[in-house]
């Protein structure tokens, strides 16, 4: 099918309320961004969100709790154990993250979440999220981005004050990673099961992988009723088994997005873009990433700020440039 035809169709598509066959998406996903399809392709998901999310953008914020060597040595992710990053473990005190989940809420930040790694407490997470609720005022949403976890803690989360969880299938989960893609697939049917809402990008997103990949992490999203979904690149970290591959451009990341743009509709109305990329929120992403504390994109990196220096008042300033108005809650 021609390009523009495919698009228009897409457009449409998304605009009646539903979602992209599989197909479809790998089609748009084989469009060269860096053509005028490529643009036509990011207008068409832009005037999508200007009708599902209503010209609405929301910040995101997560704070790594622990910087701690990780015995799961996913093949991105700095933390792991073998690559001998993590020398001297961090975890930060509750004084520290109140006053971050503070900083965050007067930055006007819808979600914040606390990420940490594979095997953190959750019983003390959970007790965390209960005294942040009942601490730090504000119109904010407080989510996990944890661990493997069944039914019975997703309840727990929701009984503390948590809302959202991030959780995804990651691409090419047991390939790259240790980890039973079941196993995810399991923890994001509890969240499914709970009244926990799903956030689950496309990630993390490299030059080793195809439209195909890409279609079907995004569909699982989609299966287990992702509220939020997008795209997250993966970050090359010199040391790592995948350090040696580039980055994908920033027009291939925004295409993604785009496409998940069109693929998810109303069903999702929120897409987000990690890194924050300006051609990205041009091309239909209305929520974008800022972090602190221990990242796993980095190997330095336990950081006191937010990272690679893009905060809420640069995010704010992008997505206002593009047409949105930040906001906190839908009905702002």
């Amino acid at each position: 099918m021609d390009n523009r035809k495919l698009i228009n169709e897409a457009k449409s598509s998304a605009l009646a309320g539903k979602m992209l066959d599989r197909e479809s998406i790998i089609a748009l996903l084989s469009i060269d961004p860096e053509t005028e399809d490529g643009e036509l392709l990011g207008q068409a998901a832009r005037e999508v969100a200007s009708v599902v999310c209503k010209d609405r953008a929301y910040l995101w914020a997560a704070i790594g709790l622990d910087y701690r060597a990780c015995p799961m040595d996913c093949g991105f992710c700095s933390l792991g154990e073998s690559w001998g990053f993590v020398q001297d473990e961090v975890e930060y005190s509750e004084e520290e993250i109140m006053t971050r989940v503070k900083k965050f809420v007067d930055d006007r930040v819808r979600w914040i979440v606390l990420r940490t790694t594979q095997f953190y407490d959750l019983n003390k997470l959970i007790a965390l999220g209960r005294k942040i609720k009942s601490t730090v005022a504000g119109d904010y949403e407080l989510g996990v981005n944890v661990g493997e976890f069944d039914e019975e803690i997703a309840h727990r989360m929701v009984e503390a004050g948590f809302e959202f969880v991030y959780h995804s299938v990651r691409l090419r989960e047991g390939t790259d990673t240790k980890f039973d893609p079941d196993e995810r697939k399991a923890t994001m049917n509890a969240v499914k099961n709970s009244p926990l809402k799903l956030v689950s990008l496309v990630e993390p997103i490299g030059v080793e992988h195809n439209g195909q990949e890409i279609a079907d992490t995004f569909l699982t999203a989609m299966k287990y009723n992702a509220v939020v979904t997008g795209g997250m690149e993966r970050v090359p970290v010199k040391g790592t088994p995948l350090g040696d591959f580039p980055a994908i451009s920033e027009k291939r990341l925004a295409q993604i997005v785009a496409v998940t743009r069109l693929a998810a509709g109303f069903h999702a109305p929120d897409i987000c873009v990690h890194r924050g990329s300006e051609l990205a929120m041009k091309w239909g992403a209305n929520v974008t990433v800022v972090e602190t504390g221990a990242i796993p994109r980095d190997s330095c990196c336990s950081s006191q700020k937010e990272w690679n220096g893009f905060d809420a008042s640069k995010a704010t300033e992008w997505f206002q440039r593009q047409g949105y108005q930040v906001c906190i809650r839908d009905e702002d």
